[in-house]
């Protein structure tokens, strides 16, 4: 996992600057609230009030990111609002922390602006139950609230606005599918749900104060995943990043006690590791999460050892809420979205080759504001969209899973689209050399590129041929073209199957 993590692709130093701005962020956010004379309750929801921006945020371009962080008050401070209001009454807490689970994930189908919205709404109601907020203290929480997010927008959209040097890629969306209950969002909406109302009352049983652990691990774990084999890999790894995360916290956060400069300091690592490891290990996220929480109980005086058993068994009645309802209620299966990620991973691998030798061979035009093509874009998405191979096909790879030959046949399949990720990034690099020699056998190659990938995701892998030999080649760019013909090539052998197949079976 530390090699999956520390030694994983980042093209641009995307996760670097993207961790380090969160870690400036909400550093300043809390500061801000210090100096404005707001208590420790007040600077802790602020904090992660600016957590949640920087984090959920991920409209494709600067204005839309802006727009979305714009709007997050007006779905976050009424649903406060309800949550302290409530806070007396369990029976209607409960049932409206439901419809704004149900609302928040039925909202991704507008996208990653109802995706963020429907976050922040869940987190706020969450952390309201997390500092149990009662109706006096809305008025400094909601100003603590818009003030974090002003900060912290501040130094997103002025301060260091990377994006506007290097546009983001688009954040991937699951395949709509089709209307009513075949929908993958609305059967989400339904699962989530169902998985809450599970976790709601087990909760309960557990501990009447901290119920809220078991609604929250069931609603993560439903968080950028489609299938029902996405949702189970999830449920696990969530439940090994908590045990690793109370390990560690025993460790550190309880000796700790809530001193307020190591706290500080280990504070800003554990944010640092959950947008650092967010992308590619979900288990390292928790155990930042999980962490982060002692750290933040720590500071209010409520940690201790026996707390601690209370967050791992909650994390599991929400596992289990969540396993239930992926199984049980309207299942999404694994071969449903696997196929899909991976044919839109295949067609980014020839958008990137066409706009690499677009850019050698200094085509006008294609780019932004009419310069040459970039590829850099395409490649930071696809490393997104492989990031959703991995998860998708996460069922079929674990150790776990009982079917060799399948397991064999999917890992082989995500070790090809690494290798053709790799020459990708290659040839990107060349590419942004302007000093590189056109070469006319560019196009020819692409061509081959691009015949391949329209034949693999039409389900005619036995059409693809074997590439030629061409190892041969000394020019950068060809011979990163040409590897990734032959990883094409090896692709259709691990694809073969009846026309309609799923890919790396179901």
């Amino acid at each position: 996992m530390l090699k999956r993590v520390f030694m994983a692709p980042d093209p641009g130093r995307a996760r670097l600057r993207f961790a380090v701005r969160a870690v400036l962020g909400i550093g300043l956010a809390v500061t801000v609230c210090g100096l404005a004379g707001y208590s420790l309750t007040g600077a802790v929801t602020g904090g992660l009030a600016a957590m949640l921006a920087l984090f959920t945020v991920t409209d494709a371009t600067v204005r839309g990111q802006a727009v979305t962080t714009a709007l997050l008050p007006a779905v976050g401070l009424p649903v406060l609002a309800a949550a302290a209001g409530l806070h007396d009454h369990p029976a209607a807490r409960g049932l409206a922390l439901l419809a704004v689970v149900g609302a928040g994930v039925y909202a991704r189908r507008w996208g990653p602006r109802g995706h963020s919205l429907g976050v922040f709404a869940f987190m706020t109601f969450f952390v309201a139950q997390f500092l149990r907020a009662v109706p006096a203290q809305l008025p400094e929480l909601s100003g603590a609230v818009l003030l974090s997010l002003l900060t912290a927008s501040a130094l997103r959209f002025g301060l260091w606005c990377y994006e506007r040097r290097t546009p983001p890629p688009t954040a991937p969306l699951a395949p709509a599918g089709e209307r009513g209950l075949a929908r993958a969002t609305t059967r989400q909406a339904v699962q989530a749900t169902v998985a809450a109302g599970f976790a709601l009352v087990m909760g309960q049983l557990v501990s009447g104060d901290r119920w809220y652990w078991a609604v929250g691990a069931a609603w993560w774990i439903f968080v950028n995943t489609t299938s029902r084999g996405e949702t189970l890999v999830r449920g696990f790894r969530r439940l090994l990043g908590t045990v690793l995360g109370i390990a560690l916290g025993l460790a550190v956060a309880v000796p700790v006690a809530g001193a307020v400069v190591p706290t500080a300091v280990l504070v800003a690592v554990c944010v640092f590791g959950i947008f650092y490891s967010a992308a590619v290990s979900y288990t390292w996220m928790m155990l930042s999460v999980t962490l982060l929480a002692e750290l933040l109980y720590g500071l209010l005086g409520v940690l201790d050892p026996a707390l601690l058993g209370v967050r791992l068994a909650e994390t599991g009645v929400g596992a289990l809420g969540a396993l239930l309802a992926v199984v049980l209620v309207l299942p999404i299966t694994t071969h449903a979205t696997t196929d899909a990620w991976i044919q839109r991973a295949l067609r980014c691998v020839h958008a990137c080759t066409a706009e690499a030798a677009a850019r050698l061979a200094g085509s006008p035009g294609g780019g932004l504001g009419g310069a040459a093509p970039d590829p850099a874009p395409r490649v930071a998405e696809l490393e997104l969209l492989l990031g959703r191979v991995r998860l998708s096909v996460a069922p079929l790879v674990h150790p776990l899973n009982p079917v060799r030959a399948r397991k064999r046949r999917a890992r082989r399949v995500l070790a090809l689209l690494d290798d053709c990720a790799r020459e990708i990034r290659g040839l990107a690099a060349v590419a942004a050399d302007r000093e590189s020699a056109h070469d006319v056998r560019l196009a020819a190659a692409c061509k081959r590129v691009e015949t391949a990938v329209e034949a693999l995701v039409e389900g005619r892998a036995d059409s693809v041929a074997a590439p030629a030999d061409r190892t041969h080649a000394t020019e950068p760019a060809l011979a990163h073209l040409h590897a990734v013909e032959r990883a094409l090539a090896e692709l259709a052998i691990s694809l073969r199957g009846p026309a309609g197949a799923p890919l790396v079976g179901a």
